[in-house]
């Protein structure tokens, strides 16, 4: 019977993995979360297939026909070759993992760039489901974005939506990109905890210690005010080209709230003269768009459309 159908979705992080069973309905069960293995100091591509198989065992187990597999994986990938080009958060060059996957599982296996992924849950799903021209930008360890031009992504073989290594600061600080200035330097999670940190010769773990900070604190507001103008910046320049409807902020630093969007929001609006003015709206799904958009490539490639998603 169709609704005891499932497939695997799995979001593969630079730290961590999420993985689980999806229905027709988008609904998780059998939820995996577990550090991502490494092998000095190179993501293990057999703990991927692990995890299918143990899943796809599962769903043996309780009665379930596991149909297909989505995963979500961070860096430069081609999702119709299924190759991961570059991930210097897995270590991984050239690797084909749908072909590993699939040859292990026995599977249909779809791949698709984590930040893709999650802008295709928020798209079809989640806080975009009612627009066409979508930016999600997920700010966390790093910056990247997620582009639905007139309803469909736009991936350029996988080089499009790396929005973190846009110069906000010429000369400034040293990218891992080999630039300096880029975006990801100022505004990530990551660039705000060590940002504050050098100026306030204090020390923090993450940029949510420096947002409690800020009521106090000259230093918090003026590495935040930093990243806000960063951002702000980066912005005009992608929706001046690309003319979004909506921009979706997630990532971790979503987590902010207002304390984020609405600086962000003002700043933002008040730089844009002739440009469509977008909503800048916080992500919707959470933590959990990663495997959602995994699920969803998982259905689509069987040719499916779980039920209240639009196509």
């Amino acid at each position: 019977m169709a609704n005891l159908d499932r497939v695997v979705a799995v979001d593969l992080g630079g730290t961590g993995l999420k993985a689980a069973l999806v229905d027709r309905e988008l609904r998780t069960s059998n939820v995996v979360r577990t550090p991502t293995e490494r092998r000095g100091g190179i993501a293990r591509p057999d703990q991927v297939v692990d995890v299918v198989a143990q899943l796809q065992a599962v769903g043996d187990q309780q009665g379930f026909r596991v149909r297909a597999a989505g995963l979500a994986v961070p860096g430069i990938v081609d999702d119709d070759l299924g190759l991961v080009r570059f991930s210097a958060n897995l270590g991984w060059r050239n690797l084909a993992v749908r072909e590993l996957v699939a040859a292990s599982t026995h599977l249909p296996v779809a791949v698709g760039h984590d930040v893709r992924i999650g802008g295709l849950a928020e798209f079809r799903v989640g806080a975009a489901k009612e627009a066409r021209n979508v930016l999600f930008v997920p700010i966390g360890t790093g910056i990247a974005s997620a582009i639905f031009l007139d309803g469909q992504p736009f991936v350029a073989g996988g080089y499009a939506g790396e929005i973190g290594h846009i110069v906000v600061e010429p000369g400034g600080p040293k990218c891992g990109c080999g630039n300096r200035g880029c975006l990801e330097t100022i505004a990530s999670a990551a660039a705000v905890a060590r940002r504050y940190n050098a100026r306030s010769g204090s020390r923090v773990t993450g940029a949510i210690d420096v947002v409690e900070r800020m009521a106090d604190d000259s230093d918090a507001r003026a590495v935040w005010a930093e990243a806000i103008e960063a951002l702000a910046y980066a912005l005009v320049i992608a929706i001046t080209v690309l003319g979004p409807e909506v921009v979706v902020i997630g990532g971790g630093l979503a987590e902010s709230g207002d304390v984020l969007l609405a600086p962000l929001r003002e700043t933002l609006l008040k730089r844009l003269t002739f440009q469509r003015r977008p909503d800048v709206v916080l992500a919707a799904l959470g933590d959990r768009a990663g495997y959602m958009g995994a699920g969803l490539l998982g259905w689509e490639q069987v040719g499916v459309t779980p039920k209240g998603v639009r196509r």
